[in-house]
């Protein structure tokens, strides 16, 4: 077909496609078939400041390189759906699309094999010094002694983090007859039977462990988990591996443990700046570094583009999407009602996935008062998704919340009660674990917004959000005044305190709103004082 017949060819799709679809960073042309094929799909591939008209796209495809901001939304009206064709989506303005009405979804699945087997690669390549290797052959030495490695065979290997990358690589090790640990807080059990891993703390994992990698999601909690103490507590001669998150690691730490030979050897796909620039950290001769490639191959990035042309098909055809990364669809009437229970529920979750670290078997939320009204399978949802988000290694979200929570064994039901204690509405959410249950009850009113109103039956009245402090005491004179004082000593500013209890002299709780991050030190001395039971930091 000479130039002119595809360009008439293009017109001619252009005015009959039902579809309008933009993709606006590079992608598997394979993977975009889905697209191209379709006889009501008019596909532009074009960035989006080279498109005079943006108002005609129904759905825009971006990777990583395309900014989705709330300035170009404003400049696609028409749009219904953004897919990113990988996992991460920090690109992308989740808030603004929501307030859009336009729906977010990515591939979860399309890079895991790839991530997992980059993963394996360089632990094998890091025991077996093979970099080192080749640079020194290519060299035209011969130095066969300075390269002896390890075998794999009856190392234990420590996996932080146990999501879908972290059991692809289980499966793998274990055919390379290796031990292996897990910490992930949601790890059952009967999940870890299952996989034939075991599960354990983080402090065994690092104890234990010959070799450690990490597979979590970079977050508060995470940020830095393997830093100066912890990387302390690991034995001697550790191999460690990032192909996650750069900043899980604290390359600071790293080289300071390298320098000292505490650290047998690292390797590294991802960097807490990239393109990485720390030229020390790299100078090691045991360090070993790709340039965040795990999930580069033909057959990722392929799957990654095919996944979201389908996805992005289906949900324009009416289907539901399978891989929403915010609200599911709804009209802005009903949105505009919901909106304020979602969020709330989104809070309750994540609140509940900070204080309950054991492994959890089951979520009960119930609902009472002018809330049953509506659709509550979305902020059942919404609760579950804020609950996994913190500790899981991929994206939840309100719709592949429910498979990655029986993923985990985790079960869940919803209940509409009669009973709102005297609130308009009230939401009770009660998690069970292997050893214990806990349980909060949150409220909203329009006048002051989201509250959490009971925890674990002690009546309480804070926001859930900014920096808290959970405390779980004994009632005797002089314990706030105590804690107070400490706070102050590492100048952390209280904003607000609530203190509940059942009776004289009991058990009591606190939670105390401060004007920063509670660091890990002062929750020790915390957790040091006279008739404290329990301590932690709450990030919201």
């Amino acid at each position: 077909m000479n130039k002119q017949a595809v360009i008439e060819k293009e017109k001619t799709t252009e005015r009959t496609a039902k579809y309008h679809i933009l993709v606006s960073d590079a992608m598997s042309q394979e993977g975009l078939l889905p697209l191209l094929e379709n006889a009501n799909v008019h596909c532009v591939e074009a960035y989006v400041d080279e498109v005079e008209d943006l108002t005609q796209f129904d759905a825009l495809l971006v990777r990583s390189a395309t900014k989705v901001t709330e300035e170009l939304l404003q400049k696609m009206p028409n749009l219904k759906i953004v897919a990113r064709a990988g996992v991460g989506v920090d690109n992308i303005d989740l808030d603004a699309a929501t307030k859009h009405g336009v729906v977010v979804v990515n591939a979860p699945d399309g890079n895991t094999i790839s991530t997992a087997e980059h993963t394996f690669a360089m632990i094998s390549s890091l025991l077996r010094k093979i970099p080192q290797a080749n640079a020194s052959i290519k060299a035209g030495e011969w130095n066969r002694k300075a390269f002896q490695g390890s075998e794999l065979r009856g190392k234990t290997l420590g996996i932080v983090g146990f999501g879908r990358i972290g059991t692809q690589i289980a499966k793998r090790a274990r055919a390379f007859e290796m031990s292996l640990l897990v910490f992930d807080p949601f790890l059952t059990k009967a999940r870890a039977e299952k996989i034939g891993v075991t599960p354990a703390s983080l402090d065994d994992v690092l104890a234990q462990s010959d070799i450690i990698t990490v597979h979590t999601p970079l977050t508060k909690e995470t940020k830095g988990i393997l830093g100066m103490e912890n990387i302390a507590k690991t034995k001697q001669g550790v191999f460690l591996i990032n192909c996650a998150r750069g900043g899980i690691i604290d390359e600071s730490a790293l080289k300071h443990y390298l320098a000292n030979g505490h650290i047998a050897g690292a390797a590294l796909d991802v960097f807490e700046e990239e393109p990485a620039q720390d030229k020390e950290l790299l100078e090691f001769d045991n360090v070993i570094a790709t340039p965040h490639i795990a999930a580069s191959t033909k057959e990722a990035q392929l799957n990654v583009a095919s996944q979201v042309s389908e996805e992005v098909i289906r949900f324009l055809e009416g289907q539901p999407a399978t891989n929403s990364i915010n609200l599911p669809t709804l009209s802005k009437e009903i949105y505009e009602k919901i909106q304020p229970y979602y969020d709330l529920t989104k809070r309750m979750g994540n609140l509940l996935s900070q204080v309950m670290k054991t492994p959890v078997q089951e979520i009960e939320v119930y609902y009472g008062g002018n809330i049953t009204d509506l659709e509550t399978s979305i902020t059942t949802r919404s609760l579950i998704a804020g609950f996994l988000q913190p500790r899981v290694d991929a994206a939840v979200n309100d719709v592949n919340a429910a498979l990655i929570a029986k993923e985990r064994g985790i079960t869940y039901g919803e209940k509409h009660v009669e009973n709102t204690f005297g609130y308009s509405n009230l939401i009770h959410a009660v998690v069970h674990g292997e050893d214990r249950h806990f349980d909060i009850k949150g409220t909203y009113i329009k006048e002051y917004g989201a509250r959490i109103v009971s925890i674990n039956g002690f009546n309480v009245d804070f926001v859930p959000q900014g920096h808290l402090l959970y405390i779980q005491h004994n009632d005797k004179p002089g314990v706030i005044g105590r804690i107070g004082q400490l706070l102050a000593e590492h100048d952390v500013n209280i904003a607000t305190m609530q203190v509940g209890r059942k009776q004289e002299g009991g058990e009591a709780i606190m939670m105390i709103t401060v004007d920063k991050t509670v660091e890990e030190d002062v929750l020790k001395a915390v957790r040091k004082i006279e008739d404290i039971q329990f301590a932690d930091k709450i990030e919201g």
